[in-house]
This record gives structure tokens, sequence and C-alpha cells, in this order.
């Protein structure tokens, strides 16, 4: 061997050795370049969950927000729905008032009780048809059997007959029904 062989044989393991004598002289630096690859390992999964929660907190704040919106919204449309309500009724009944009003106009010209007779019944038909098409409906009592859900006995009339027994004998006040549910029970007489 010569002299260059072993220079070169002596600095290729004084490399490592610097390589190595570094490492041991600062050995925390070391430990530290190892720390910091497993903490930038942990500290990823922990920024990613906290990030993942603040993204979850922010759409959970947006949808109590939401919420609360839709809440205050509904408030406020029952509110106005409870005020205003009966405007389709009231805008539906007017024309029978207009008719009312006409027919008291000409009940003072007239002295003939039939026209007058003629002008209320034709008003009654038109706020019958009137309320008819708002869902209101006469509970028919005619010749109806007793029923609790619809009607209400003010009378037991005594002495009718097994055919007359538990049937509506005479009505005397009117009950009515709106789409289905009974607003006013048929005050009714009932044989026994």
């Amino acid at each position: 061997m010569n002299i260059e062989d072993e220079e070169t044989l002596n600095e290729a393991p004084v490399e490592e050795t610097d390589n190595q004598a570094e490492e041991s002289e600062n050995p925390e630096n070391a430990e530290n370049s190892e720390n910091a690859e497993e903490s930038s390992e942990e500290q990823d999964p922990l920024e990613k969950a906290l990030t993942e929660n603040a993204e979850l907190k922010d759409k959970w704040l947006r949808s109590v927000a939401e919420f609360e919106n839709y809440r205050k919204r509904t408030l406020k449309e029952r509110a106005e729905l409870i005020l205003n309500g009966g405007e389709k009724f009231i805008t539906a009944i007017l024309p029978v008032l207009d008719d009312m009003e006409r027919a008291i106009e000409n009940g003072a010209k007239t002295d003939d009780p039939a026209v007058l007779r003629e002008g209320m019944e034709l008003i009654y038909q038109k706020f019958m048809k009137t309320l008819e098409a708002q869902g209101v409906n006469k509970i028919e009592t005619e010749n109806a059997d007793f029923d609790t859900d619809v009607h209400e006995a003010v009378a037991m009339v005594p002495g009718m007959g097994d055919d007359k027994k538990g049937k509506v004998i005479d009505c005397l006040q009117q009950g009515y029904k709106l789409n289905d549910k009974v607003i006013r029970h048929a005050k009714v007489a009932v044989g026994q």
C-alpha cells in the first residue's frame, strides 16, 4: 500500500468518524431531530383533530343559528296567521253583508212581506253557499239516530213509540262542522 492509499482509507473513516463525533458531541441534536420528526408526526394528527373540531364547531354554530332563525320565522308566521287567519272567510262573506244592506234599504220602500221574505231567503241561500265553500256544513238532524259526537240532547221526549226511540225528534239549534270537525253540536230533543 502506498501512502496515498492509506490517506484515502484514513480519510474515509475520518469522515464517518467526524459525523459520529458530531452526533456524539451533540447527542441532544440527534435526539432533537428524531423528536422533531416524531413531534411533527404527533402534531399533524393533533392539528388535524383541532382543525376538524373547529370546523365541526363552526357547522354546529351555524346549524344552531339557522334553527333559531327558523323558529323565530315560524313564530312570526303563526302570529300573523292568528291575527289575519279569518281574512279569507271575512272576504267571502262580505258580499252577503252587502246583500243584507241592500235588502234593508229596499225593505223601507215596500210594504209587501212576501217580497221581504223572498229577499231574506235569497240572502240565506247565498250565505249558506258561502259557508259551504269555506268548509262549513250543517249537521243532519232530520230522522237521524242520536249521536253524542254531533248531537247534544237537551230534552227527552217519552211515549214516541219504539220506532222513535233513540232518534232525533226535534232540532232546537242547528249544529255545524268545519271540515268534518264539529264546531257546534246540534241541540236536539231525543225520543225515549
